[in-house]
């Protein structure tokens, strides 16, 4: 067992010692050093990082779900409905999710100007794609489209791999080398593998019901029937209380469930990085691609609000905040290259 030499008067004491038994010298930030040392040494597998953000990401789905059950209750009981709020707010996120899982990337590609292109156009786009497919074992090829724009981007879009499509702007294809070009596909491979492609779909209703729940409330009770409920409980201090909290909590709830949104697209890009490692076992063409595109400085103006989270790497240039804000749809490129160099 390697022992721990004290610097002080060169003692050998156990590795656990806090303090030296000989000297008294305190080992503590010693330690802290060497531990932060190794820390930032250490390579990074990717199956780990995989472990790590599926957790994450389904602490952070569990907590949009709490958020809309929350919602639906409280106003429940505002309204002397009880649990009969949130089976409403349960119907109204069903009829939501079936309209967008049966027609949500048709309404996307057709936002982002994308075309379906062939094989005969784009052979080494279509060998890539064909290849990452392979080493995903997916049994469909997703569909491919171009986006005639100059800003080098792409993204994944269906409702599952066996009704999926993939994005890819012109810019993609002209600036980035095949190896960049695997590392990218990989990466939109992977979050059609992992379903990421239905779970932001899934995100983005429960957002939209939350929000549409949240404003309903907030307009009645200033306008319909919260107002009369309100006249009549003059003399109830307890039912004033819940009015208050309740209106807060329908002011703040679409906040909240839009920062969730933003973590979730988060933890979905370092998956799907890590998700890429494994089938391409080449962290470096994706490290290298995400570099160019982010050192790119042409807009994709066919992007919004409303897809720029689809995208590999943000696409709305002109955006104030910063990647590391709570509303960034996407982790920080330099952090999401570091731990792509740092794998095996």
């Amino acid at each position: 067992m390697e022992k721990l030499i004290c610097p002080n008067c060169g003692y050998e004491n156990k590795p656990t010692a806090i303090y030296c038994n000989l000297c008294k010298h305190v080992f503590k930030q010693e330690k802290k050093t060497e531990k932060l040392e190794r820390k930032l040494q250490q390579r990074t597998d990717f199956y780990h990082e995989m472990a790590v953000n599926k957790r994450k990401s389904a602490f952070l789905m569990f907590g949009f779900f709490a958020l809309v059950v929350a919602l639906g209750w409280v106003i429940g009981m505002i309204y002397g409905a009880g649990y009969y709020g949130l089976a409403l707010a349960a119907l109204i996120a069903g009829v939501m999710t079936l309209i967008s899982f049966y027609s949500g990337d048709r309404v996307i590609l057709a936002l982002s100007r994308a075309r379906e292109v062939k094989k005969e156009s784009h052979p080494q786009l279509f060998n890539v794609v064909e290849e990452m497919k392979i080493a995903a074992g997916l049994t469909r090829m997703p569909r491919i489209y171009i986006i005639d724009d100059p800003a080098p981007n792409a993204f994944a879009t269906g409702k599952d791999p066996d009704h999926a499509s993939i994005a890819v702007t012109r810019g993609l294809l002209e600036k980035l080398n095949r190896e960049e070009l695997q590392g990218v596909i990989g990466h939109e491979m992977s979050h059609i593998k992992n379903y990421d492609i239905r779970f932001a779909v899934i995100a983005g209703i429960l957002l939209g019901v939350v929000v549409l729940i949240s404003d309903y409330f907030v307009r009645s009770m200033f306008y319909g029937r919260g107002r009369r409920r309100r006249s009549s409980r003059k003399g109830d201090s307890g039912g004033g209380v819940l009015i208050i909290v309740a209106l807060a909590f329908a002011i703040v709830a679409p906040i909240f469930a839009r920062i969730l949104q933003m973590a979730i697209s988060r933890k979905r890009e370092f998956l799907a990085d890590s998700s890429s490692v494994e089938l391409t076992r080449n962290p470096h063409g994706l490290a290298s691609a995400l570099q160019k595109i982010a050192a790119d400085s042409e807009p994709l103006e066919v992007a919004n609000r409303a897809t720029q989270h689809l995208y590999i790497i943000n696409p709305v240039k002109s955006i104030k905040m910063k990647s590391r804000s709570l509303f960034s749809t996407h982790p920080p490129t330099e952090a999401r290259i570091r731990i792509l160099e740092s794998m095996i």
